[in-house]
């Protein structure tokens, strides 16, 4: 899930995670966003312990001899050592910021979380969701070969079809095949949009309506699942649409390998 800065997206991934969690997937929901919102959309009470702050279990593992530092660190167990299990079974890991400005070489730290992201999107079974921030450079070529969908969210306005043209030539260059659009906070119909985005050549996995409920939710401190209402149908009609599409890309990848067999 990616999209400029208060368009839903955060509220959009933690409902789905709960959501395909509650029809029996084993659901990993990542916050990848610097602002780290995801677990409020979840109905976590608090976020579990960024992984960034783990500084001594990074450096012992991404750190090497003379100044060098591991491109391929032991990850495989850090979702448990650091997430938590929110509602409905999701699992929750934070990835946190990674700090900058004298702080000295970074090196470790990135490689550390890009192996994290590679472990998860390629090992683990069933359903991954990333919370991401506008910008996805930080994944590499090396995570994105093994995501199946792009989700930009996006509101009916100028702005965010401009974040959505710059996310989807990322994508592009780094080889994410599929990238879908959903139109939240949506007052109607939205031709427009709907038309821009064909320019484009971004399918519409859904549109959102504006829904106090969300707002309402926050001020009370729930996740949007539990509150309920409008918005909440149309995500559950997205979740419906994103099943249809990975049945589909399974048969096609099935089919694949039997002709190359």
């Amino acid at each position: 899930m990616t999209g400029k800065g208060g368009v839903g997206k955060t509220t959009l991934a933690g409902t789905l995670a709960r959501l395909f969690a509650r029809d029996g997937y084993n659901v990993i929901a990542i916050d990848a966003d610097p602002d780290m919102n995801l677990a409020s959309a979840l109905g976590v009470p608090e976020n579990p312990r960024p992984i960034t702050e783990y500084k001594e279990m990074v450096q012992e593992r991404a750190s090497a001899e003379f100044g060098m530092f591991k491109l391929n660190p032991k990850v495989d167990d850090v979702i448990e050592k650091c997430g938590c299990v929110g509602p409905d079974g999701v699992k929750l890991a934070v990835m946190g910021t990674i700090d900058s400005g004298g702080s000295g070489c970074m090196c470790p730290e990135t490689a550390f979380l890009r192996a994290l992201l590679r472990h998860v999107i390629l090992r683990e079974k069933d359903l991954v969701i990333l919370d991401m921030e506008a910008g996805i450079e930080h994944l590499g070529r090396g995570t994105t070969k093994g995501v199946d969908v792009m989700i930009a969210v996006v509101e009916p306005g100028l702005r965010s079809v401009e974040t959505l043209e710059r996310i989807k030539k990322l994508s592009k260059d780094l080889g994410i095949e599929k990238v879908m659009a959903v139109i939240n906070k949506a007052p109607e119909e939205q031709t427009k949009i709907k038309d821009k985005l064909a320019e484009m050549n971004v399918p519409v996995l859904g549109m959102i309506p504006f829904d106090r409920n969300f707002m309402e939710a926050d001020l009370a401190g729930k996740s949007p699942l539990d509150v309920g209402g409008p918005g909440i149908d149309a995500i559950k009609e997205i979740k419906g649409k994103l099943e249809e599409l990975f049945g589909n890309m399974a048969k096609e990848a099935a089919e694949k390998g039997g002709e190359a067999a």
